[in-house]
Order: C-alpha cells, then structure tokens, then sequence
C-alpha cells in the first residue's frame, strides 16, 4: 500500500527581502555604568558572605541568630540584584 502524494502548495515571499514594514530603530550602544555600581555590588557581597561567617562562628553580638543569618542573604541578594544593573 503506497501512501497518497503530498499536496504541492505554491508559495513565497509576500515582501521581497530585505524589506520590512515595521521601522526599526539603530542600534544604540549601552551606556557605560557609573563607578559605584560595581563597588556597592563588591561590597554588598563582601558584607553578606561576612555577616555569614561570623554569625556561623559566633563572633556577632547575641551569639548566633537567624536575624543575622537573614540579614546576610538580604546583602548578598542585594548584590546579585545590582549585578544585573551592572554594563
């Protein structure tokens, strides 16, 4: 048993190419960040990891606590959110 033939659909391009009906605007080049995006995201990192470690070893007031530890993850994400931010 054979199978029955394709149906051969005639077609092409509606717009010849190259052209296009939406206006497309230039590429624009990305702004340069400004200094102190990189040192606060740096920084809120540094101060994130820091809060970490001496809330593991006990060396922040209160002795250990989860308000630390929150407080840490807090800097920390704050860092990674100025990443983005960051060109």
């Amino acid at each position: 048993m054979s199978s029955p033939q394709k149906k051969r659909i005639e077609g092409g391009r509606v717009t010849p190419r190259g052209t296009s009906d939406i206006p497309r605007k230039p590429a624009s080049k990305a702004e340069e960040s400004p200094k102190w995006v990189p040192i606060l995201m740096f920084s809120l990192l540094a101060v994130g990891i820091l809060i970490i470690f001496f809330n593991y070893v006990g060396w922040l007031p209160g002795g250990t606590s989860n308000s630390f530890l929150l407080l840490g993850l807090g800097s920390i994400l704050g860092g990674i959110i100025t990443a983005t931010q960051f060109h």
